[in-house]
């Protein structure tokens, strides 16, 4: 711990501190005049420069061109928040706001850069960097979420909060997996939660759709991720807590007890399995020849066709026998955010896709396949299923049939 502290001193992340003491509970205030000086307490922070501890109205350090971000320490006598969303005055008096969903869309599975930083302190708001990268990519996601993250949020491993007893890649675990990682987190029933990645949107899709496999709707995914957060002047972290890589690699410990058959720690989020989101092997055979679900494979349409390997050895080439190719990609403008409804209409219209019949996705490791997903639910399809094993479980398969176009 005292060498964490120490290597945060010497990359000189800026953090705000008082001598004020601390309260764990909000000051009841009992005159007017109480009141309004924690308000202006509170507005004086919230004007703050996160990056060079400038204030607006004031000459900033130069070159600052940085967003105020909330202070993370708050006064103790500054306990009054302003409410993200409207209440009546009546319900005020020993009010503390929480997070509002009243501003989302039902329908649409993203939030913006500016809504998640309007409620990134709220205390039932949970923000994930779920991170994640083609092996031929050479990143490492959680060394950059420990050189860069969005304040406050915490690692989700997609390789490691896992399925332990398949050798392919990243599925999705048990239920018990599930809930000692996420418990281990810190992540309860009640808590939003807000998942981004280092593209833009990629893998936090596919983790918005665990969390939706198992019964937790109060999820989203960050549009436009990472990269537009920090486009729009939004700080960084520059380097991650003590609590926080704890909270990681307690989730990874968890994952392994479960499946060692090990008793994990107080389980905080219980798993409502939701069964028609996901498929498996043989749900896909015999829609081959049921043809209950449209079939949309998120590859490249070379892969697709089979004129380009695979990135995995032993995997043949070609598409599942009936499927229809729209790459992930066509989900996504230029920025890599979700397009508007209208434009991802367009998209599987054009490829003869049915918004009225069910559809299930897959791809090549059930992770591009749920952004199709989450294209198809701001579109109001929330019942898409998602092959888990896609593309590395069905082209490695010695007799699943397999058809190619070269």
């Amino acid at each position: 711990m005292a060498a964490s502290v120490f290597t945060r001193t010497l990359l000189g992340h800026r953090l705000v501190h008082f001598s004020f003491p601390l309260s764990s509970k909000p000051q009841i205030f009992t005159t007017l005049f109480g009141v309004l000086v924690a308000i202006l307490c509170l507005e004086w922070s919230r004007v703050l420069c996160y990056d060079c501890g400038g204030f607006l109205g004031f000459p900033p350090i130069e070159g600052c061109v940085k967003k105020p971000f909330p202070l993370l320490v708050e006064p103790a006598y500054a306990a009054y928040k302003t409410p993200a969303y409207p209440v009546m005055s009546s319900s005020i008096t020993g009010m503390r706001a929480s997070f509002s969903t009243q501003s989302l869309s039902p329908n649409d599975p993203v939030v913006s850069v500016d809504w998640l930083y309007s409620n990134l302190r709220e205390p039932d708001m949970k923000v994930l960097d779920a991170s994640w990268y083609m092996p031929d990519e050479q990143r490492n996601p959680i060394q950059e979420y420990q050189v860069a993250h969005i304040p406050g949020a915490l690692f989700f491993d997609v390789d490691g909060i896992a399925d332990r007893t398949t050798k392919l890649p990243h599925m999705l675990p048990s239920e018990e997996a599930f809930a000692a990682a996420v418990s281990a987190l810190g992540i309860q029933n009640k808590d939003g939660v807000v998942v981004y990645d280092g593209k833009g949107i990629f893998s936090a899709a596919r983790v918005w759709w665990m969390f939706r496999v198992f019964g937790h709707d109060r999820v989203w995914v960050l549009d436009g991720g990472l990269p537009r957060w920090r486009a729009s002047g939004y700080d960084v972290e520059s380097s991650a807590s003590g609590d926080a890589i704890l909270k990681a690699s307690a989730a990874g410990e968890a994952i392994e007890k479960v499946y060692q058959g090990q008793a994990v720690g107080p389980i905080t989020f219980q798993t409502k399995f939701q069964p028609h989101l996901i498929w498996t092997l043989d749900q896909v055979r015999q829609n081959i020849e049921g043809q209950t679900h449209q079939h949309i494979d998120a590859r490249s349409k070379a892969r697709f066709d089979g004129s380009a390997p695979e990135p995995r050895k032993g995997i043949r080439c070609g598409h599942v026998p009936g499927s229809k190719c729209i790459p992930f990609p066509q989900m996504l403008d230029a920025s890599l955010a979700l397009l508007p409804a209208d434009e991802l209409k367009k998209q599987f219209e054009k490829e003869g896709i049915s918004l009225d019949s069910p559809v299930v996705t897959s791809c090549g490791t059930g992770v591009t396949a749920c952004i199709l997903a989450l294209g198809l639910h701001r579109l109001g399809k929330a019942d898409v299923a998602v092959y888990d094993g896609s593309w590395t479980e069905w082209g490695a398969h010695p007799d699943t049939p397999v058809d190619a176009c070269s």
